[in-house]
């Protein structure tokens, strides 16, 4: 038993000496190699700032379907974060050794592919997407550079989903075939706001609903308490009127997991007879609005029946006959697949397409990346994932037991780590760049707490806040 229990612990890097492992490699020995200059460089002293004004940037201009800017503003962003190395010593945690050995895989997935061509340039991308995160990770361990990120994120939210509501009171032309015609909901308006696919939309207000929630249990002021809630509220009847399935699945995940730990938050403040009913009590009413909702509205009813339709509804048809054909090319690419990317997913893909379904991508996370990098570089991530929800739920409980505030936006980022993986079970819409940001902004809000925590190791998960105050 505890031979198991030191494996398992080794597996999340628990106890992985990454600053002596860092100190040792050669990149060490680049790290930094500036930091005289970089001490009397304007550029240096106000990167910070110049970076924050491009991920603010950054969310303007993913409020639309043009991304061509996008990839200007991340390559910026990768300038920064290469001139931040020169000129001092990198923040690293356990959880990136996953993330840079996956990288790793995909560089080596590129070399190799059938279509290398196409390949470096998904490689390109997801190097400028990893920039990006160690960016927003560096500026989130400043509190007030959070404020500013968080708020204006949801500011440029608030502004789509007012456009969204519009949209569905006045109506707005159906881009392309979203509703199956044969279905009772066939004219249905599903609101889309500036991104011009509700499938995409739904993504998008996965993560930005519990950093709003987050954000109006943190901020001090009213005023701001107001504005983050009544965002909240107006980005969940958007998600609602996506129709989006998948979005459903995924938000309704995120919603549940905020839920339980809001519900942690709080329980501190209860009476002790009334702590074991309040999550109970929480859960049971969310689920039963959520199945009065389904009876009584008929277009939610049918949307959620379609799930269960099969091949009887051309949406899921369609993605099963996707799926047949992305098997077909995991079977014959199974070590290091053939590359990341859509553009070599696109040369590959029509090689083994089935009928007339043409397809962007796998319209699966987890078959997107195993045809992209092989089984070595889907394990890799996972292996990823399961390391960052280990050392983020550890440091929630210990920010929970401080009883800091702060340990909301780690909560917010679980939740919507959790919320784009279960939607990205269904759907690609993941690995666009207006989605693909909000994820490593999620991701940056747990190793930018657990970068602060770092002189003092989070507790164990099976502490309570009343054993370790009691300490």
């Amino acid at each position: 038993m505890e031979r198991a229990t030191r494996l398992w612990r080794g597996l999340l890097l628990r106890d992985f000496p990454i600053e002596s492992w860092w100190q040792g490699s050669l990149l060490s020995r680049v790290s930094g190699s500036l930091r005289s200059w970089g001490k009397s460089s304007l550029l240096v002293q106000t990167s910070d700032w110049i970076g924050l004004g491009l991920v603010l940037l950054y969310w303007v201009f993913s409020a639309q379907s043009s991304t061509g800017i996008l990839g200007l503003i991340l390559l910026a962003m990768a300038a920064l974060v290469v001139l931040g190395w020169l000129v001092e010593t990198p923040t690293w945690l356990p959880v990136h050794l996953p993330l840079g050995l996956f990288w790793g895989i995909a560089t080596l997935a590129t070399i190799l592919s059938p279509v290398p061509y196409a390949a470096r340039e998904g490689w390109l991308k997801l190097t400028l997407y990893l920039a990006g995160y160690l960016l927003l990770q560096r500026l989130l361990r400043q509190l007030q550079f959070r404020d500013w990120i968080v708020g204006s994120l949801l500011l440029v939210s608030l502004a789509m989903g007012v456009y969204g509501l519009r949209q569905y009171f006045y109506g707005a032309a159906e881009l392309a075939t979203w509703v199956d015609p044969e279905s009772g909901l066939a004219g249905l308006t599903r609101v889309y706001s500036y991104l011009r696919n509700p499938n995409l939309y739904g993504g998008y207000l996965i993560p930005v609903i519990p950093l709003g929630l987050a954000a109006t249990w943190i901020w001090p002021s009213w005023g701001a308490k107001l504005l983050a809630g009544f965002t909240t509220a107006v980005n969940l009847i958007c998600l609602l009127l996506t129709y989006s399935r998948g979005a459903w699945i995924g938000g309704l995940a995120t919603l549940t997991l905020m839920a339980v730990l809001l519900a942690q938050w709080h329980s501190v403040d209860l009476p002790a007879r009334w702590r074991r009913w309040a999550l109970p009590v929480l859960l049971s009413g969310g689920g039963a609005a959520l199945l009065l909702g389904i009876l009584t509205v008929r277009s939610l009813r049918l949307r959620v029946q379609s799930l269960f339709w099969g091949r009887l509804d051309t949406s899921n048809n369609f993605r099963i006959n996707v799926w047949a054909a992305v098997l077909d090319m995991i079977r014959d690419f199974p070590i290091l697949g053939i590359g990341p990317g859509n553009v070599a997913f696109n040369r590959v893909y029509p090689l083994y397409q089935r009928g007339n379904f043409s397809a962007l991508g796998a319209y699966s996370v987890p078959l997107q990346l195993t045809v992209e990098t092989g089984f070595i570089g889907s394990l890799t991530f996972a292996w990823f994932l399961l390391v960052l929800w280990d050392h983020g739920w550890r440091c929630w409980k210990t920010l929970l037991n401080l009883r800091d505030p702060q340990g909301l936006w780690v909560a917010a980022g679980l939740a919507a780590c959790t919320g784009m993986m279960v939607h990205g079970l269904v759907d690609t819409i993941w690995y666009r760049p207006q989605v693909q940001m909000l994820w490593w902004l999620a991701v940056a809000l747990i190793t930018a707490s657990l970068a602060s925590l770092s002189p003092q190791p989070p507790v164990d998960v099976g502490e309570t806040p009343s054993e370790t105050s009691s300490r």
